[in-house]
């Protein structure tokens, strides 16, 4: 089961540094451009990851192809992806050894959050960082 309760959640996202976001967007008005420049000004580090941008730039972090050519410690992987889309995150993630995986609001893909749970993968579905830091009081990271 994806991780439902507040507890659970704040924890995950108090331990997380770095995170790799898979589907941001240069576009203003999209919501991963708002969502990464949150989490960055809450001391994340995010790596954007887009294969229609790579090489460009967002909020001053390099866009790689594809989350396995970061080739740096990544915590969680936030996905901005449709839900059938979702599971080719997930396997990348599981691939990559990455502990977690969050899926943004309305990514519901029960199957593939499965998936990542089976492989050992934390899994947060159908809920935003950017709306669950400051409702559980999370504190900036070092």
């Amino acid at each position: 089961m994806p991780l439902t309760r507040d507890e659970d959640i704040k924890a995950l996202l108090e331990g997380v540094r770095t995170i790799a976001m898979i589907g941001a967007s240069d576009r203003p008005d999209r919501p991963s451009y708002g969502v990464m420049a949150f989490l960055q000004s809450r001391g994340y580090r995010v790596i954007p990851v887009n294969p229609q941008i790579t090489g460009e730039h967002i909020h001053g972090e390099y866009v790689f192809r594809e989350l396995s050519q970061i080739g740096e410690k990544i915590d969680l992987v936030d996905i901005f992806r449709r839900p059938l889309a979702a599971g080719e995150a997930v396997d990348e993630a599981i691939a990559a050894g990455v502990p977690a995986v969050w899926l943004q609001i309305g990514v519901i893909n029960h199957v593939a959050a499965a998936r990542a749970e089976a492989a050992g993968l934390k899994v947060v579905m159908d809920r935003c960082p950017k709306i669950e830091i400051p409702r559980l009081g999370v504190g900036r990271v070092a």
